[in-house]
This record gives structure tokens, C-alpha cells and sequence, in this order.
């Protein structure tokens, strides 16, 4: 076999593999996309307090994430992209959000089946999104119900701190951290003064009656 001959073997090898890893990297992202969009969904339905839809939705979002990864398996490249870690961080928020704010279990990395940088990053993520529910807590006055999840807001950050790796192993868990940090510090002070004004205008009614 001359040199001609070989090259154009080799180079046909090739091609099959990077033909093979194009159509998967494009059938992807199409479906990143749609993931992203159906966790931000489910996650205004829940602000919405419409359960039952964003329930459906986070099933869908959780068929699609499976789905990718299974087409994605043989071709490790493009498994591992920043897009799929990206697009699962954000059903990692929903499915969080959803626990957090019903006061159920939270659903554990294997359970969703992603990757675990995805993980970590979602569950700060969706602490730092429950603040939105806890001002609607507040705002109906439901404090005890306000205090339990800033509770849980805590116990998240008080948890994902404990992960001091690189930040090239974390995603840069160590911002989202930072983040979550201001928001729940936000948030414990808006909760105190709606605690305090409240029994000041107790103590005021009980002096006018």
C-alpha cells in the first residue's frame, strides 16, 4: 500500500469519527437548548404554584437529560462538553427548587443522573432562586413557613462550602457559593425586619384595645 492509499484510508477512518461526533454534538445542543428552556418552565410554574405543570415539566426535563446522555455515551469528547453540564445544572435547579419549596427530600445526583459538577452548581443555584419564594412567603405572611426554607437555603450553603476543590474540578462552585452567600445574608435581613414589624404592630394592637 503506497502513501496515497494509506492517507486516504486513515483520513475516511477519521471522517466517519468526526462525522459520527458532529451530528451527536449538533442533536445535542438542540436538546441542551430545550432543557434549559423546560427547567426555566417548570421553575416559573412553581412561582406560579402551579405544581401539577411544573411536576410534568420537570419530568420532561429529566427524559431529555437522559435522553442526551445516552445519545452522547459513545462519544466521551462530547459527553463531557460545557453545554450538557450547563443545561443539567439548570433541571438540577428546578428539581431543587421544587423539593425545597414543597418540603420534600432532595432528589441526590444519581437520582437525576448527572454529572456531579452540574449538581453542586444547581443546588446553589436553586438556594439562591428560593429567595423569590421566600419573599412570597413573607409578603402573605406565612413567616414560619418563610424560616423554614431560609433554613434550608443555610443548610445548602453551609454544605457546599465544605467542597474546597480547584475551581477547574468545581465549575466555579466556589462564585456560585459567593453568590448564595448574599443572597441568603439578603434575605435573613428582610425576614428579621418582617418578623420585627410584625410584632411591633402586635404590641400596638394590644395597646389600642
Amino acid at each position: 500500500m503506497n502513501f496515497d492509499e494509506r492517507w486516504d484510508g486513515v483520513l475516511e477512518e477519521v471522517r466517519t469519527e468526526m462525522d459520527g461526533r458532529h451530528k451527536v454534538r449538533e442533536a445535542a445542543l438542540q436538546k441542551c437548548r430545550l432543557l434549559i428552556q423546560t427547567s426555566s418552565k417548570c421553575i416559573r410554574n412553581i412561582h406560579r404554584r402551579q405544581f401539577d405543570q411544573a411536576a410534568q415539566l420537570l419530568q420532561e426535563a429529566e427524559d431529555l437529560s437522559r435522553t442526551a446522555r445516552e445519545e452522547m455515551e459513545p462519544f466521551p469528547t462530547v459527553l463531557y462538553a460545557s453545554y450538557l453540564q450547563d443545561a443539567e445544572k439548570e433541571m438540577v435547579e428546578a428539581a431543587a427548587v421544587m423539593a425545597i419549596v414543597q418540603d420534600r427530600p432532595i432528589p441526590s445526583c444519581s437520582e437525576l443522573g448527572t454529572d456531579i459538577v452540574s449538581y453542586l452548581n444547581g443546588m446553589g443555584e436553586a438556594a439562591s432562586e428560593c429567595r423569590r419564594y421566600v419573599l412570597d412567603e413573607m409578603r402573605s405572611g406565612s413567616l414560619p413557613e418563610a424560616a423554614r426554607m431560609l433554613s434550608q437555603m443555610e443548610s445548602v450553603y453551609d454544605e457546599l462550602i465544605t467542597f474546597d476543590y480547584p475551581d477547574s474540578l468545581t465549575g466555579g462552585l466556589r462564585r456560585t457559593c459567593d453568590a448564595l452567600r448574599a443572597v441568603i445574608e439578603r434575605t435573613r435581613s428582610d425576614l428579621t425586619m418582617t418578623q420585627v414589624q410584625r410584632e411591633l404592630l402586635e404590641e400596638l394592637r394590644k395597646v389600642k384595645d
